[in-house]
């Protein structure tokens, strides 16, 4: 089935260090930035549901960049990285895994 996004989120503060548990499902972020459009169309987290039987891996990524971009509210992915083209200063992926 490919990659499926089950969250966007862009624009956050450099000086962020977390996000508060269960993020309300809205564009704008209280602690400042943004969500995006994730895979089910829709703006917000929606989690993991694989089909029974095989283990699926589930890819979270960070990235540092040089700047804040002005996408506006709602964006999804493919415009997000769009726009990090050449001001990825860092980067790091955490890997899980979920089956049922």
């Amino acid at each position: 089935m490919g990659t499926f996004i089950h969250w966007v989120v862009y624009d956050l503060p450099a000086a962020a260090v977390a996000l508060n548990e269960d993020v309300p499902k809205t564009a704008n972020l209280s602690q400042g930035g943004l969500q995006g459009m994730n895979g089910f169309g829709r703006v917000g987290y929606n989690g993991p549901c694989p089909p029974p039987g095989k283990l699926h891996h589930y890819h979270f990524r960070l990235y540092a960049l040089d700047s804040i971009f002005d996408l506006g509210a709602v964006s999804d992915a493919a415009g997000v990285e769009e726009a990090m083209k050449g001001h990825v200063i860092a980067s790091t992926e955490l890997v899980g895994t979920f089956s049922r």
